[in-house]
């Protein structure tokens, strides 16, 4: 079994799994306590946290270990925005971020700031989002589903000469290098890099206004309550110093497997649009959308062939709702594929993977009735205008059967799409973009939504 989602949680480093077997017999006293074991666990937690600043370019005393990732970035926004309450609540974050940024934003007055095609936000369009009102700002060191890199540095230089602190989700990137910029907060997540699950951190530099927030609890600084895992947190930052040894190295090697990735897909499999910046990338990520496939069956065939990987489709998801990384892009939902490389892939499994996607790629199809395997959608003529009813199917059918009829008008003519599922907001803008086909909007209908399409060639 070929493991390529890495990005979602990459696997045990063997450094992690020598530091927690050992931390076990070790590290399982009290370190608040003055006797030997008490001693030796408090010894054993400071190296930990030394280690970790280290990585991440902060100091020892700037640094703290949660529960995990999450419980990071959200410590971190309550405590800034708390910190800054007499500035006022606005927040501002990029339209891509991770849903537990997101999620903490729900909560305050915020302002979402655009991405282009590629992902990435325009270090300008922070600045310009800035407030007086504005207590703090977040970006992601590099997109999660598609490995964009952020203009993290330009973006905290914008954000400093405002005086607004900006939150760094690191976690994705962190095991790469250490993030570049005069950010304020950061957060990170250890099973992101080959550490264990359930050890987060998070790093607040030194002047910036923080008030943590709940319960007071005299651990790690009152930022973290609860009874540390030392053992875990060991092994967190064993991995972190292990991964960084390694990276420069790595990253060469997995960019040039991603990169046969890229090229080679949409050479191998028709109607394939490959997602995220070329350049700007992290080096293990590489994710594209296949049209008139639905998300779904495509991981299960792939997995029958022997490889994990995920999807932002929105045929994947519990709501059956777009990713919302990919409707922020404009791109493509259906169909969506990410692969994302562990440290130590091999050239024989991508090959292999580049070997069998064709073949399931068009099992999919076949079992879907794409265009050239299945009889016509029914539709009819109104007003001179062809209408395709696909009121109650879930993507990527509404463009399946939006495939099948738009060679049936003339140029210029036009394809209304009757559609009541949200993937199809997204879906047929994107495919007339690939088709080269004018989409001309949204209307209005008695279900649903009518998605006017014109053929221009």
């Amino acid at each position: 079994m070929s493991y390529f989602d890495a990005a979602s949680s990459a696997p045990l480093h063997p450094v992690a799994r020598q530091a927690l077997l050992a931390a076990l017999d070790e590290g399982w006293a009290d370190p608040s306590r003055l006797y030997r074991e008490g001693r030796r666990a408090r010894m054993l937690l400071d190296a930990a946290r030394e280690a970790a600043a280290e990585a991440v370019g902060c100091r020892a005393d700037e640094l703290v270990f949660t529960s995990s990732g999450t419980q990071a970035v959200h410590t971190g926004i309550a405590g800034a925005l708390a910190g800054r309450r007499r500035v006022g609540r606005h927040l501002i974050v990029s339209a891509v971020e991770h849903s537990s940024v997101l999620h903490s934003a729900e909560l305050f007055d915020v302002t979402e700031v655009p991405v282009g095609r590629t992902g990435a936000v325009s270090p300008q369009a922070y600045v310009d989002a800035l407030r007086p009102d504005t207590a703090l700002a977040c970006l992601q060191s590099a997109n999660h589903e598609v490995g964009t890199v952020q203009p993290v540095g330009e973006v905290a230089e914008g954000c400093r000469e405002a005086g607004v602190p900006l939150l760094v989700d690191a976690a994705q990137s962190l095991g790469w290098g250490p993030v570049e910029g005069p950010w304020s907060l950061l957060t990170g997540s250890a099973h992101k890099w080959g550490g264990p699950s359930g050890v987060g951190l998070l790093a607040v530099r030194k002047g910036v206004r923080f008030s943590p927030q709940g319960p007071a609890d005299e651990r790690e600084s009152g930022r973290a309550a609860g009874f540390e895992n030392l053992p875990a947190i060991v092994a967190a930052a064993a991995s972190l110093r292990a991964v960084r040894a390694e990276a420069a190295q790595e990253a060469v090697r997995l960019r040039e497997l991603t990169e046969r990735i890229r090229a080679r897909v949409p050479q191998l499999v028709a109607d394939v649009e490959v997602v995220g910046d070329p350049e700007r990338r992290l080096p293990g990520i590489v994710t594209f959308s296949c049209l008139y496939v639905d998300g779904e069956t495509l991981l299960h065939e792939l997995d029958r062939e022997g490889f994990s990987v995920s999807s932002g489709s929105s045929c994947t998801s519990s709501t059956l709702t777009p990713s919302h990384v990919l409707k922020a892009m404009g791109v493509l939902s259906e169909g969506n594929v990410r692969v994302s490389l562990p440290f130590g892939a091999v050239s024989e499994e991508v090959d292999r993977f580049l070997e069998v996607l064709p073949s399931a790629v068009a099992r999919v199809r076949e079992k879907l009735g794409a265009p050239a395997h299945a009889a016509a959608p029914a539709v009819v003529v109104h007003e001179d205008v062809l209408v395709v009813d696909a009121l109650g199917k879930r993507c990527p059918i509404p463009v399946i059967e939006l495939a099948k009829v738009i060679g049936d008008v003339p140029v210029g003519g036009t394809v209304r799409v009757l559609s009541d599922d949200e993937a199809a907001r997204l879906d047929i803008p994107a495919w007339c973009e690939m088709r080269e086909q004018e989409y001309v909007g949204e209307e209005p209908a008695d279900q649903g939504s009518a998605y006017v399409v014109r053929r221009v060639s």
